[in-house]
This record gives structure tokens, C-alpha cells and sequence, in this order.
């Protein structure tokens, strides 16, 4: 790209681009420079997309739920034949490797559509009779109407289609609002709406801050409810800012996640598995493992072996198939990330590969860039800032433990609870730690093994509310029971 020539997005509203007078610098993290122009929307923007999407309500929500199944599976399938531009296009925007994006990001995306056109299809409703009274009860459920739906910047296109599709496959529109620093995507998928069918107003896209555009978002009296992905500081304030509407929420939080490794888990595959669920996505998943609890028997074998492995996941330019990670978003979050790093040796612990070790071999072009190798700490306490706060980076800490009580009690104490995994060849003693975990979900002797039909979601500092096939449906629908006297 030619220099001082950007990429200039423009919002989605009620089936058009629109231009904003104002914009947002957005950078290419692996190389530090701005190559992309995002809107700075506010209330005028966000108002005129909640009424593009009041409008589309009566239409859409009139359609038979196999009508819109036909329009989400349309737009999965242009997604597939546009997956290599938008893998491209994801990994300049947000760091991650072109790998990853092609692998990952996208293909679930296009899947979040077809998933939710299929499930929907599926959904019943309750019936119950009463026959001493000579009554029948019975539930229909109804779409909201708009939808505020906003997604963070670590896994762009494939958590806002998480949003989009089960809300428009209920039956409702929706205004939603990407991250301001990961919004290409979003602006690409806005390109396909309508080939795929979607009608006018029935999905807008308005970028912008969260400050601003998000803000106004939450605080819009004709938007009923919000789905949000992001960190708890920002939930809480969303929270404030939707009660006097008494809004629904559903809140997908940050994570501090533990892995908890016994004497009798398989070694090497638990470590392959847990190198890829600490460092995966530059750490940037909220379900990556940042806390290791290695039973004590095993831990100084664990740990050698564990580094040895982490140093072999290379981080480096985003396009070179050979590399795992790629550059963090900004950097103001590596300098974030990096702050941990020196907290932890400050107090005394060892880093033993990864920041101020071992440095990506980065050509000249990317020297700017964002990059931070896999880093692994030991010797820091639990109640370190480092072991406590989540950190969202390729940071993980491992530390040992004494017995199953000590192995709960150091997982549970954190004020998060989104996910753990468990390592152990003992199936009595997975089902006892899972059933004492504080976690959404536990996964064991694997990570990230998703059956999008089950509840997705926190605990604690977590989140509120679940995601899935019968959980996204029922929060974007309400219940009316209907009791009927013959």
C-alpha cells in the first residue's frame, strides 16, 4: 500500500454506507503504522442505525424461521468464497497469523450462521395442561426487537457473527459495534448483505468507541437489549448505563484461567495442548490458560519440559506459515502485557523463556510491530497481581501444587471464573475437581472443544448469562404464557 494512502471505512446503516465526518486511526500491529481510517461515531450515528433497525423490525420478524434460515445460510456461504480476502484482511487488522485467521477466525464465522439457521429451526415450546380447570397452558416465544450487540477486538469477525446470527435468526435487528481497533471485517461482511438477502435495516454496523458509540449504544431508550464481549471494568459500566431501561444483558467477560495437571495426566500431550491453550492467538482468547497447577511430583519435569516447548512456538510475522503467533493489537496493550513481565521479576519470580529472553527475528519492516515471544514465569505468588489480574497476553505462570484440595482451592481464587482445564487419567477424580471448579466450563484432558449447541459463559467476575444454541435463543427472545379455558 502506498504510504499516506488508507484504508477509509464507512458505518452500515439501513442497508448503505454511510460516511462519518470524523475518523479513528487504526494500526497494522505488525508493523506499528496506521493503515486504516475507522469512523468515530456518536449519538447521531447510533440513533440513525437503531431507527434503520426499528423499521426492519416488523418485516423481518414477520418472516417464518426457515425464511431467514435461507438468508444466514446465503451469507455463510459468501463468507466461504471470500474466506482468503478475509483472512488476509483479518490478520493485517488485528496481529494474528494469516494461519490462524484462515483456520480459525473465519471458517467459525461462516459456521455461527449456519449453526444458528439450523438451530433455530429446532427450538420448542412448552405445553402443559390443567385439566382440573379445564385450562391448556401454553409459551410462544417472540423476538426482542433491536439488538445492541458489541464485540471485542481479539477475535473480530467470529464473535460478532456469534452476535449477529442467533439475534437475526430469532427474528430481530440489530445495531452492533466492532471494536474500533479491529473493524475491517465487519465493513467487509457489510459488502455481502445484500447478495445474501438481508433486507435494508435489518443488520447495521456502526464503529466507533466505546466511549462514544458504544456508550450511546447502551443508553439508547429503543434498544432492549445487549449482548457484550469485552472486559468486566467496561461490563460494569454498561451495566449502570442500561439499568433505569431495565435492559436484557448478556455479558462474556475476561478469564484467569487455570489448567490443573495431576501426577497421572499424559504428559506430552497435555504438554502440547497446554502450549497451544496458554499462547494461542498471541494469548488473546479469554479462554487461554494463564495459571499452570502442576502437582508437585511431577512439576520440575513439567516445567523443563514445558519451556522447551514454548520456545519452539515462534512468533513472528503474521504471513510466514512457520510462525504461531503473530504481533499483540497495540501497543499500548504490549506495554500492558510487558508490565506484568517486570511485576513478576520485581517480586522475585524467574521468567524462564519468552519476554527479555528470547526475541522474534522480525525483518526490517516489522520492527515496529507489536511482538512479544511466549513467556513463561514461576515463583509468583497467588496473590500477585500477575497470578490475579488477567493479563491477555502470551503470559502463563506455573506453580506447584499438594493434593486435589490445594489443586481447587489455588484454581478457584481468583474473582474470575470462565474456564479450567483438567489433566488426569482418573475419571472419578475429573468429576469430583470439575464439579468443585468456580468455572463456566471444564474441559479435560483437551481445550477448546466446542459443541456450540451447550452453554458458553462465566462465572463470578465472569460474566452474566449464557451463549449457545438454547441459551442465545432464549435471550433473544421473551416468553409469553398463554392460558387458554375451554
Amino acid at each position: 500500500m502506498e504510504k499516506n494512502t488508507f484504508l477509509i471505512l464507512e458505518n452500515f446503516i439501513g442497508g448503505k454506507f454511510v460516511p462519518c465526518p470524523a475518523h479513528i486511526d487504526s494500526y497494522d500491529p505488525s508493523t506499528g503504522e496506521v493503515y486504516c481510517k475507522v469512523p468515530d461515531s456518536g449519538e447521531e450515528e447510533v440513533d440513525a442505525a437503531v431507527q434503520a433497525a426499528k423499521e426492519a423490525f416488523p418485516g423481518w420478524s414477520a418472516r417464518s424461521p426457515d425464511q431467514r434460515a435461507q438468508v444466514l445460510n446465503k451469507l455463510a456461504d459468501l463468507i466461504e468464497g471470500h474466506l482468503e480476502e478475509f483472512a488476509q484482511a483479518e490478520s493485517r487488522d488485528q496481529g494474528k497469523t494469516v494461519t490462524f485467521a484462515r483456520t480459525v477466525d473465519i471458517p467459525r464465522s461462516a459456521y455461527n450462521f449456519r449453526f444458528f439457521a439450523s438451530s433455530v429451526l429446532h427450538h420448542t415450546t412448552d405445553c402443559h395442561q390443567m385439566d382440573h380447570v379445564g385450562c391448556l397452558n401454553y409459551t410462544v416465544r417472540c423476538p426482542v426487537g433491536v439488538a445492541g450487540l458489541i464485540s471485542p477486538w481479539n477475535l473480530p469477525l467470529y464473535l460478532l457473527t456469534w452476535k449477529i446470527a442467533p439475534a437475526i435468526a430469532a427474528g430481530n435487528t440489530v445495531v452492533a459495534k466492532p471494536s474500533e481497533m479491529s473493524s475491517v471485517t465487519a465493513w467487509m461482511m457489510c459488502k455481502l448483505m445484500q447478495e445474501a438477502g438481508v433486507p435494508s435495516g435489518v443488520v447495521n454496523i456502526v464503529f466507533g468507541l466505546g466511549s462514544r458509540a458504544g456508550d450511546a449504544l447502551v443508553g439508547h431508550p429503543e434498544v432492549p437489549l445487549i449482548s457484550f464481549t469485552g472486559s468486566t471494568a467496561t461490563a460494569r459500566h454498561i451495566t449502570e448505563r442500561s439499568a433505569p431501561y431495565c435492559k436484557k444483558l448478556s455479558l462474556e467477560l475476561g478469564g484467569k484461567n487455570p489448567a490443573l495437571v495431576f501426577a497421572d495426566a499424559d504428559l506430552d500431550r497435555c504438554i502440547e495442548t497446554t502450549v497451544r491453550s496458554s499462547f494461542s492467538n498471541q494469548g488473546e482468547i479469554c479462554l487461554c490458560t494463564s495459571r499452570i497447577y502442576v502437582e508437585r511430583s511431577i512439576y520440575a519435569t513439567f516445567l523443563e519440559k514445558f519451556v522447551a516447548a514454548a520456545r519452539k512456538w515462534k512468533t513472528g510475522v503474521p504471513s510466514d506459515p512457520c510462525n504461531k503467533n503473530g504481533a499483540l493489537i497495540s501497543k499500548e496493550h504490549l506495554e500492558k502485557v510487558r508490565s506484568f513481565v517486570a511485576l513478576a521479576k520485581s517480586e522475585g519470580a524467574t521468567v524462564h523463556c519468552g519476554e527479555g529472553i528470547n526475541h522474534p527475528d522480525l525483518p526490517k519492516r516489522n520492527i515496529n510491530g507489536y511482538f512479544m515471544a511466549a513467556t513463561v514465569i514461576s515463583g509468583v505468588a497467588d496473590s500477585s497481581r500477575v497470578m490475579q489480574d488477567e493479563i491477555f497476553g502470551p503470559v502463563t505462570c506455573v506453580s506447584p501444587f499438594d493434593g486435589e484440595d490445594e489443586a481447587v482451592a489455588k484454581a478457584n481464587g481468583v474473582r474470575y471464573g470462565l474456564a479450567a482445564t483438567v489433566w488426569s487419567r482418573d475419571v472419578g477424580k475429573v468429576h469430583r475437581v470439575a464439579r468443585r471448579l468456580q468455572t463456566g466450563l471444564v474441559w479435560t484432558n483437551c481445550w477448546l472443544v466446542r459443541d456450540l449447541n451447550l452453554p458458553f459463559g462465566g462465572m463470578k467476575n465472569s460474566g452474566v448469562g449464557r451463549e449457545g444454541g438454547r441459551d442465545s435463543y432464549h435471550f433473544f427472545t421473551e416468553v409469553k404464557t398463554v392460558t387458554i379455558q375451554h
